[in-house]
């Protein structure tokens, strides 16, 4: 007869970029992973391409029963760094906070992030790249998607140009 177990969910520091290595080994050990990602843009030689990326870089949610499961092996697991503890114990995740990220999900299981800039209308503003790189203008508000629209001052007059969110920053 198998004892029933009382999951908790913890959080597993990790060596850098070995996410989906210990995520690996921690299964293969019986350990129930939560390794939340989101889809991300990522600029490279001039294009733009759509990557997977942890949502929190380093980090893991284990669910673990401190009662019944070996959870010290954690420490010795093949890309983990270490459990997050306070003092000695491995201090739980509040509950519900996993459930809530799981809720995020898409159906291809990413974390659909809020798509807001974090600018105001009339925030001051800098192009990053581009025919307008390094122009200075202020955020106007969203275009489409993933899109911002901002007024460049060009030849003495304002000038509304529509460029990706991930082009602009805060001057």
């Amino acid at each position: 007869m198998t004892a029933e177990l009382h999951l908790r969910w913890f959080v597993a520091h990790t060596h850098p970029h070995a996410e989906a290595k210990a995520t690996t080994h921690l299964n293969r050990q019986g350990f129930e992973i939560y390794f939340p990602r989101y889809l991300k843009r990522r600029r490279h030689a001039r294009r733009i391409e759509t990557v997977a990326a942890p949502l929190f870089p380093r980090y893991l949610f284990v669910a673990i029963d401190l009662n019944v499961q070996r959870w010290r092996s954690i420490y010795s697991t093949v890309g983990v760094s270490r459990l997050v503890c306070n003092g000695d114990d491995p201090t739980a995740v509040p509950d519900g906070i996993v459930e809530a990220l799981k809720q995020r999900e898409d159906p291809n299981g990413f974390i659909k992030l809020d798509s807001r800039p974090p600018f105001r209308a009339g925030d001051k503003v800098r192009v990053l790249d581009g025919a307008f790189s390094s122009c200075l203008g202020l955020f106007e508000g969203m275009a489409e998607r993933e899109r911002i629209a901002i007024l460049l001052d060009l030849l003495g007059r304002k000038v509304r140009v529509v460029l990706d969110a991930d082009l602009i920053a805060a001057a």
